[in-house]
Protein backbone atom coordinates (compact mmCIF):
# COMPACT_ATOMS: atom_id res chain seq x y z
CA UNK A 1 0.00 0.00 0.00
CA UNK A 2 1.17 3.54 -0.68
CA UNK A 3 2.30 5.63 2.32
CA UNK A 4 -0.58 8.16 2.91
CA UNK A 5 -0.07 12.04 4.39
CA UNK A 6 -1.86 13.67 6.62
CA UNK A 7 -1.97 16.56 8.75
CA UNK A 8 -2.32 17.43 12.09
CA UNK A 9 -5.41 19.76 12.41
CA UNK A 10 -4.92 21.09 16.19
CA UNK A 11 -2.82 23.73 14.91
CA UNK A 12 -5.79 25.40 13.10
CA UNK A 13 -7.90 25.54 16.56
CA UNK A 14 -5.32 25.83 19.08
CA UNK A 15 -2.29 28.34 19.61
CA UNK A 16 -2.15 31.22 17.45
CA UNK A 17 -5.98 30.02 16.28
CA UNK A 18 -7.67 29.56 19.64
CA UNK A 19 -9.05 32.95 19.72
CA UNK A 20 -10.10 32.63 16.03
CA UNK A 21 -10.32 29.33 14.74
CA UNK A 22 -10.40 28.39 11.19
CA UNK A 23 -13.93 26.27 10.52
CA UNK A 24 -13.33 22.74 10.39
CA UNK A 25 -14.91 22.62 6.59
CA UNK A 26 -13.04 25.32 5.44
CA UNK A 27 -9.80 23.37 6.58
CA UNK A 28 -10.81 20.13 5.00
CA UNK A 29 -11.74 21.80 1.72
CA UNK A 30 -8.40 23.00 1.70
CA UNK A 31 -6.63 19.56 2.71
CA UNK A 32 -8.20 18.09 -0.51
CA UNK A 33 -7.51 20.98 -2.68
CA UNK A 34 -4.05 20.35 -1.77
CA UNK A 35 -3.91 16.22 -2.19
CA UNK A 36 -3.34 15.07 1.44
CA UNK A 37 -4.87 12.03 1.97
CA UNK A 38 -5.95 12.22 5.66
CA UNK A 39 -5.84 14.22 8.61
CA UNK A 40 -5.96 14.18 12.52
CA UNK A 41 -8.76 14.99 14.17
CA UNK A 42 -8.11 16.40 17.88
CA UNK A 43 -11.12 16.53 20.97
CA UNK A 44 -11.78 20.26 20.56
CA UNK A 45 -15.35 22.02 20.25
CA UNK A 46 -16.01 22.21 16.79
CA UNK A 47 -13.38 19.47 15.54
CA UNK A 48 -13.03 16.11 16.76
CA UNK A 49 -15.11 16.80 20.22
CA UNK A 50 -17.23 14.00 21.05
CA UNK A 51 -20.43 16.25 21.82
CA UNK A 52 -19.67 17.85 18.27
CA UNK A 53 -20.58 13.61 16.71
CA UNK A 54 -22.78 12.62 19.48
CA UNK A 55 -24.38 9.72 17.48
CA UNK A 56 -24.46 7.68 14.48
CA UNK A 57 -26.38 9.75 12.50
CA UNK A 58 -23.71 12.37 12.87
CA UNK A 59 -20.73 10.29 12.60
CA UNK A 60 -21.85 9.64 9.02
CA UNK A 61 -22.22 13.41 8.52
CA UNK A 62 -18.24 14.37 9.87
CA UNK A 63 -17.12 10.61 7.45
CA UNK A 64 -19.38 12.68 4.64
CA UNK A 65 -17.87 15.72 5.09
CA UNK A 66 -14.25 14.44 5.32
CA UNK A 67 -14.65 11.92 2.59
CA UNK A 68 -16.10 14.60 -0.16
CA UNK A 69 -12.84 16.18 0.08
CA UNK A 70 -10.65 13.20 -0.82
CA UNK A 71 -9.85 12.75 3.06
CA UNK A 72 -9.65 9.79 6.13
CA UNK A 73 -9.27 10.50 9.40
CA UNK A 74 -5.67 9.08 10.52
CA UNK A 75 -5.95 9.23 13.86
CA UNK A 76 -7.98 11.12 16.71
CA UNK A 77 -6.33 12.82 20.02
CA UNK A 78 -8.49 11.63 22.53
CA UNK A 79 -8.89 14.10 25.96
CA UNK A 80 -9.46 11.76 28.84
CA UNK A 81 -8.46 15.20 30.97
CA UNK A 82 -11.75 15.52 32.59
CA UNK A 83 -11.26 12.30 34.57
CA UNK A 84 -7.53 11.35 34.73
CA UNK A 85 -5.77 8.27 35.46
CA UNK A 86 -4.06 8.97 38.13
CA UNK A 87 -6.01 10.26 40.22
CA UNK A 88 -6.52 8.76 43.82
CA UNK A 89 -10.45 8.40 43.88
CA UNK A 90 -11.52 5.26 42.18
CA UNK A 91 -14.30 6.88 40.66
CA UNK A 92 -12.83 9.19 38.67
CA UNK A 93 -10.25 6.90 37.47
CA UNK A 94 -13.83 5.02 36.66
CA UNK A 95 -14.85 8.09 34.85
CA UNK A 96 -11.48 8.36 32.63
CA UNK A 97 -12.08 4.59 31.34
CA UNK A 98 -16.24 5.17 30.50
CA UNK A 99 -14.66 8.58 28.31
CA UNK A 100 -12.18 6.57 26.83
CA UNK A 101 -14.50 3.87 25.78
CA UNK A 102 -17.01 6.46 24.37
CA UNK A 103 -13.71 7.58 22.44
CA UNK A 104 -13.09 4.20 20.89
CA UNK A 105 -16.37 3.74 20.29
CA UNK A 106 -16.05 7.43 17.77
CA UNK A 107 -13.34 6.15 16.09
CA UNK A 108 -14.93 2.63 15.23
CA UNK A 109 -17.79 4.50 14.09
CA UNK A 110 -15.64 6.48 11.93
CA UNK A 111 -12.70 4.14 10.77
CA UNK A 112 -10.23 5.78 12.48
CA UNK A 113 -7.17 3.00 13.01
CA UNK A 114 -5.24 5.02 15.46
CA UNK A 115 -6.65 6.88 19.09
CA UNK A 116 -3.30 8.94 21.16
CA UNK A 117 -2.93 8.65 24.71
CA UNK A 118 -0.78 11.15 26.87
CA UNK A 119 0.24 11.02 30.84
CA UNK A 120 -2.13 13.77 31.43
CA UNK A 121 0.18 15.83 34.23
CA UNK A 122 2.68 17.59 34.18
CA UNK A 123 6.73 16.45 34.93
CA UNK A 124 7.47 14.99 37.48
CA UNK A 125 4.67 13.92 38.26
CA UNK A 126 0.88 15.03 39.49
CA UNK A 127 0.78 16.95 42.88
CA UNK A 128 -0.27 14.68 45.60
CA UNK A 129 0.57 11.75 43.80
CA UNK A 130 3.74 9.90 44.63
CA UNK A 131 5.76 9.14 41.29
CA UNK A 132 6.06 5.40 42.09
CA UNK A 133 1.54 5.20 42.28
CA UNK A 134 1.84 7.26 38.83
CA UNK A 135 3.05 5.28 37.22
CA UNK A 136 1.68 2.14 38.31
CA UNK A 137 -1.64 3.98 37.17
CA UNK A 138 -0.20 4.56 33.84
CA UNK A 139 0.68 1.00 33.57
CA UNK A 140 -2.39 -0.78 34.48
CA UNK A 141 -4.39 2.23 32.43
CA UNK A 142 -2.48 1.87 28.99
CA UNK A 143 -3.02 -1.41 29.35
CA UNK A 144 -6.65 -1.73 30.08
CA UNK A 145 -6.87 1.09 27.20
CA UNK A 146 -5.09 -1.27 24.98
CA UNK A 147 -7.63 -3.71 25.57
CA UNK A 148 -10.50 -1.95 25.02
CA UNK A 149 -9.53 -0.22 21.84
CA UNK A 150 -7.87 -3.90 20.63
CA UNK A 151 -11.96 -4.97 20.80
CA UNK A 152 -12.48 -2.41 18.39
CA UNK A 153 -9.64 -2.69 15.80
CA UNK A 154 -8.18 0.80 17.12
CA UNK A 155 -4.56 0.67 17.71
CA UNK A 156 -3.45 2.92 21.07
CA UNK A 157 -0.86 5.31 20.52
CA UNK A 158 0.97 6.83 23.67
CA UNK A 159 2.73 10.43 22.11
CA UNK A 160 5.10 10.86 24.56
CA UNK A 161 6.76 14.27 25.09
CA UNK A 162 8.93 16.87 27.86
CA UNK A 163 5.46 18.45 28.86
CA UNK A 164 4.22 15.73 30.07
CA UNK A 165 5.52 13.04 32.90
CA UNK A 166 7.72 9.96 32.31
CA UNK A 167 9.54 11.96 29.46
CA UNK A 168 13.38 10.65 29.46
CA UNK A 169 14.34 7.94 27.60
CA UNK A 170 15.13 4.90 29.71
CA UNK A 171 10.96 6.21 31.09
CA UNK A 172 9.53 6.17 27.69
CA UNK A 173 10.98 2.62 26.77
CA UNK A 174 10.07 1.22 30.06
CA UNK A 175 6.75 2.27 30.37
CA UNK A 176 6.21 0.70 26.70
CA UNK A 177 7.99 -2.52 28.32
CA UNK A 178 5.93 -2.85 31.16
CA UNK A 179 2.26 -2.05 29.86
CA UNK A 180 3.53 -5.27 27.40
CA UNK A 181 0.45 -4.99 25.54
CA UNK A 182 0.79 -6.16 21.61
CA UNK A 183 -2.21 -2.94 20.95
CA UNK A 184 -0.34 -0.13 22.91
CA UNK A 185 1.97 1.71 20.53
CA UNK A 186 4.03 4.43 20.69
CA UNK A 187 3.64 8.11 19.05
CA UNK A 188 6.79 8.88 17.49
CA UNK A 189 6.71 12.58 17.20
CA UNK A 190 10.06 13.85 15.67
CA UNK A 191 10.40 17.24 17.76
CA UNK A 192 9.34 15.90 21.12
CA UNK A 193 11.82 13.28 20.32
CA UNK A 194 14.58 15.39 20.05
CA UNK A 195 13.63 17.35 23.22
CA UNK A 196 13.42 14.17 25.21
CA UNK A 197 16.10 12.10 23.44
CA UNK A 198 18.68 14.73 22.81
CA UNK A 199 17.89 18.15 24.96
CA UNK A 200 16.60 16.03 27.78
CA UNK A 201 14.00 19.10 28.42
CA UNK A 202 11.69 19.12 31.18
CA UNK A 203 13.42 16.18 33.26
CA UNK A 204 13.69 16.28 36.83
CA UNK A 205 17.48 16.05 37.52
CA UNK A 206 19.45 13.63 36.64
CA UNK A 207 18.90 15.00 33.13
CA UNK A 208 18.91 11.88 31.03
CA UNK A 209 20.20 12.23 26.79
CA UNK A 210 21.20 9.79 24.33
CA UNK A 211 24.19 10.22 22.30
CA UNK A 212 22.03 9.29 19.47
CA UNK A 213 19.04 11.38 19.86
CA UNK A 214 15.88 10.51 18.65
CA UNK A 215 17.29 8.05 16.22
CA UNK A 216 18.84 6.00 18.59
CA UNK A 217 15.26 6.25 20.71
CA UNK A 218 13.71 5.12 17.89
CA UNK A 219 16.07 1.90 18.36
CA UNK A 220 14.92 1.11 21.84
CA UNK A 221 11.55 1.22 20.53
CA UNK A 222 11.79 -1.13 17.59
CA UNK A 223 8.51 -3.11 17.25
CA UNK A 224 6.41 -0.40 19.41
CA UNK A 225 6.22 2.47 16.95
CA UNK A 226 2.20 2.99 15.56
CA UNK A 227 2.44 6.34 14.51
CA UNK A 228 4.48 9.00 13.38
CA UNK A 229 4.59 12.88 13.43
CA UNK A 230 6.91 14.45 10.99
CA UNK A 231 8.14 17.53 11.77
CA UNK A 232 11.42 19.54 12.47
CA UNK A 233 12.45 21.15 15.75
CA UNK A 234 14.72 23.86 17.35
CA UNK A 235 15.93 22.54 20.27
CA UNK A 236 13.58 25.13 22.02
CA UNK A 237 10.18 24.72 23.64
CA UNK A 238 7.08 26.33 22.72
CA UNK A 239 6.12 28.81 25.89
CA UNK A 240 8.50 26.91 27.76
CA UNK A 241 5.84 23.94 27.56
CA UNK A 242 6.12 21.67 24.76
CA UNK A 243 7.78 21.00 21.95
CA UNK A 244 8.10 23.39 19.25
CA UNK A 245 6.78 22.23 16.00
CA UNK A 246 9.31 24.03 13.58
CA UNK A 247 8.52 23.70 10.18
CA UNK A 248 10.95 21.62 7.60
CA UNK A 249 13.64 23.39 7.12
CA UNK A 250 13.68 25.87 10.23
CA UNK A 251 15.02 23.18 12.99
CA UNK A 252 18.01 20.76 13.02
CA UNK A 253 16.52 17.92 12.51
CA UNK A 254 18.06 15.21 9.18
CA UNK A 255 14.47 14.23 8.90
CA UNK A 256 15.44 12.10 6.25
CA UNK A 257 17.94 10.30 9.03
CA UNK A 258 14.83 9.65 11.06
CA UNK A 259 12.32 8.68 8.57
CA UNK A 260 14.59 6.14 7.64
CA UNK A 261 15.09 5.15 11.89
CA UNK A 262 11.19 4.86 12.02
CA UNK A 263 10.73 2.26 8.92
CA UNK A 264 14.64 0.43 10.62
CA UNK A 265 12.36 0.79 13.69
CA UNK A 266 9.53 -1.72 12.15
CA UNK A 267 7.19 1.35 11.42
CA UNK A 268 4.77 0.33 8.86
CA UNK A 269 2.99 3.15 8.77
CA UNK A 270 0.45 3.51 6.40
CA UNK A 271 0.34 7.15 7.85
CA UNK A 272 2.79 9.91 7.79
CA UNK A 273 1.30 12.64 9.58
CA UNK A 274 3.01 16.06 9.50
CA UNK A 275 2.25 18.02 12.93
CA UNK A 276 2.51 22.17 13.32
CA UNK A 277 0.94 22.38 16.28
CA UNK A 278 0.81 25.72 18.24
CA UNK A 279 3.37 27.11 14.23
CA UNK A 280 1.92 30.57 14.05
CA UNK A 281 2.19 30.29 10.56
CA UNK A 282 0.66 26.70 10.23
CA UNK A 283 -1.93 27.65 7.48
CA UNK A 284 0.88 29.03 5.08
CA UNK A 285 3.20 25.35 5.91
CA UNK A 286 0.00 23.31 4.26
CA UNK A 287 1.32 23.11 0.77
CA UNK A 288 5.44 23.38 1.26
CA UNK A 289 5.12 20.49 4.24
CA UNK A 290 3.11 18.28 1.58
CA UNK A 291 5.51 18.68 -1.15
CA UNK A 292 8.25 17.70 1.87
CA UNK A 293 6.51 15.02 2.40
CA UNK A 294 5.58 13.49 -0.41
CA UNK A 295 9.54 13.90 -1.78
CA UNK A 296 10.79 12.29 0.99
CA UNK A 297 8.32 9.40 0.83
CA UNK A 298 9.36 8.87 -2.65
CA UNK A 299 13.19 9.55 -1.84
CA UNK A 300 13.10 6.69 0.52
CA UNK A 301 11.04 4.48 -1.55
CA UNK A 302 8.85 4.22 1.57
CA UNK A 303 5.63 2.11 1.16
CA UNK A 304 3.16 1.69 3.78
CA UNK A 305 1.09 -1.01 5.40
CA UNK A 306 -1.95 -1.24 7.72
CA UNK A 307 -1.81 0.01 10.93
CA UNK A 308 -1.85 -3.27 13.66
Amino acid sequence: MTAKVSIGTSAFVMGACAANPIPFEKVAARLGELGYDGLELPAVRGYGALEDWSDPASRKTLMKLVGDHGLEISSYGADLSPSPFYSPDPAVRAAGQALFEKSVEFCADCRIPVIRVDTLAGPPEPPGVPRVEAWRRAVEAFRGCAEIAGRRGVVVAWEFEPGFMFNKPGEIAGLVAEVAHPNFKVLFDFCHANMCAAVGARQQPPRETLIGGAAELARKLEGHIGFVHLIDSDNTLHDGMTSTHAPFGKGVLDIEALARAMVSAGYRGPWWAVDLCFWPGAWEELEPSLRFVRKLLADLDIAGEETT
